[in-house]
């Protein structure tokens, strides 16, 4: 995929990301990065909830209240 990278190469690539970032931008970009991966990580973890059938077919509304809510309300 990407080739060796030496230390002068990964100085020239931070110094990079330095100029066009700046220096307070890159750790913000780093923990979102990172929180972005933990919420992949979790989502591929959790399964995904099947709705249960009713005896006529359908498909009993979400527990989540009382259904959607109009917009003039």
């Amino acid at each position: 995929m990407l080739p060796n990278l030496g230390f002068t190469e990964i100085i020239i690539l931070v110094g990079i990301l330095v100029l066009f970032f700046g220096a307070k931008r890159i750790p913000e970009i780093g923990s979102s990065i990172g929180r972005g991966i933990k919420e992949f990580k979790r989502g591929l973890k959790e399964e995904p909830k099947e709705p249960e059938e009713t005896t006529s077919g359908t498909v009993p509304p979400s527990s989540g209240g009382s259904g959607p809510k109009r917009l003039n309300q």
